[in-house]
């Protein structure tokens, strides 16, 4: 213990003093254990009418009586065995709801003085990175759905699948930050965690499903031209929504009869997070996982290949077409950066990297970054920068100025018609008929 340690620990010898004699005064100096204790059942009474968790000595520090369900937080020890550590940290320990203590006091952020700190990521700009770009996708997102469902001449099979991948995005962005607005709060009870964590799954799990199937409808249209008939919305909305919904059950029903060590819910977790942990078991990452996780990458590994494929088509019919090269090679890496992000290859861009080094703070802001505004690069390639999108606003827009000018406000909002389709008929039909290969370029 260091000499500020000591301080402290006549101050508290000096109020817990009365009705103690010098021996048990110097017995509770060398037994920092006692000396706790003996705070502990001092306090107690505060703590009469409520469940909580008693005074711990933990071989480190002595953690106080805390109410049930509640993060105890105390400034980190100044020197351990002849170290000098960082107060200006704290160490936490969780008192959990049924008033026992946690197994793990969480040190994480103790850190040695003697060793320069190591160049990491922050949480908390990672955070706020995520934060700023999933706000930023919801946004974008939400108004790009607004647009499809409202204009019926954009409504067509492509854009409906558009349309229920931005769906999935919106509930998985959202999701995500109402999980972690939650969890880092860590005020909701052990049965909505639970709930929560279980739609967050969901809700991503039916991100990646519908990637899918934006790849599957792009093989069969581009590759397998003469079988696009074949495959209905019906078994498109089917695999974007129900499968992942099995996939997420049986993974529920598993972790539920799961056993879960003290040591699984430390391991795969660091500084805040092991807090988290302790307080939603089930957000402790664990090998039952890969019930959801697998099928995940597994979409994402069929993407790649439908990518390959589609690409290969691609350039072939390119250098069949009489155009210069630099033309095509410019089509060819159009086609490319905007294939990626709605088949989710970022995923598989971002799956792994550098974790040590300033390496590895830079790839975790980028990751964050690529990760958050991902349904915003869809909307903005799919709706907000698509021309069949852009001509169907500019005529909506003229026709109601042109109505508001001849015939006044009344009249304009009449005008301004959500049916107006000079294509309609031409976008109907390709639901159920066969295209040319130039329309799936065109949707490329």
């Amino acid at each position: 213990m260091s000499s500020g340690d000591a301080a402290d620990t006549s101050d508290q010898q000096a109020e817990l003093g009365s009705g103690l004699s010098p021996e048990d005064l110097e017995a509770l100096k060398n037994h920092p254990e006692l000396l706790c204790l003996q705070e502990g059942l001092l306090q107690e009474p505060l703590f009469e009418a409520s469940l909580f968790c008693r005074s711990s000595w933990d071989t480190v520090l002595c953690w106080p009586n805390t109410a049930a369900g509640h993060l105890a937080s105390q400034p980190c020890f100044e020197e351990l065995n002849g170290v000098k550590y960082d107060t200006s940290q704290n160490a936490t320990k969780l008192c959990q709801v049924d008033g026992t203590w946690a197994n793990y006091s969480n040190y994480t952020l103790c850190r040695d003085l003697s060793t320069p700190p190591p160049i990491e990521a922050s949480v908390e700009v990672t955070t706020s990175i995520y934060y700023a770009g999933y706000t930023l996708s919801l946004a974008a997102l939400g108004a790009a759905v607004a647009i499809f469902l409202y204009f019926k001449d954009l409504r067509c099979l492509r854009n409906t699948i558009h349309t229920n991948l931005m769906l999935s995005y919106i509930l998985a962005d959202f999701m995500w930050i109402l999980t972690i607005t939650m969890q880092m709060s860590l005020q909701s009870e052990p049965a909505s965690c639970v709930a929560l964590v279980i739609l967050l799954h969901y809700c991503q799990l039916t991100n990646f499903f519908w990637m899918f199937v934006e790849g599957l409808y792009l093989h069969v249209l581009v590759v397998e031209t003469f079988t696009v008939e074949n495959i209905r919305l019906r078994v498109y909305v089917c695999i974007g929504w129900g499968t992942p919904m099995l996939i997420v059950l049986i993974w529920a029903l598993v972790k539920t009869f799961a056993t879960t060590s003290p040591s699984d819910l430390q391991g795969g977790a660091a500084g805040p997070m092991v807090d988290i942990v302790q307080h939603c078991p089930w957000m402790a990452p664990h090998n039952y996982d890969w019930i959801y996780q697998g099928p995940a990458v597994a979409v994402l590994c069929v993407n790649v290949i439908f990518l390959s494929m589609i690409m290969w088509v691609l350039i072939t019919k390119l250098r069949s077409a009489n155009s210069v090269e630099t033309q095509q090679y410019r089509k060819a890496t159009k086609a490319l950066v905007v294939l990626i992000p709605l088949l989710g290859v970022t995923y598989i861009l971002m799956i792994a990297g550098p974790s040590e080094g300033l390496s590895a703070a830079i790839y975790a802001y980028v990751r964050a970054i690529m990760l958050s505004t991902q349904g915003f690069t869809v909307s903005l390639f799919y709706c907000f920068l698509n021309t069949e999108v852009q001509n169907t606003l500019r005529h909506h827009w003229q026709r109601w100025q042109t109505a508001r000018s001849i015939n006044g406000t009344g009249a304009a909002r009449r005008y301004f018609s959500k049916d107006w389709s000079p294509k309609s008929r031409t976008e109907s039909i390709r639901i159920t008929q066969h295209r040319s290969s130039s329309d799936a370029d065109a949707d490329l």
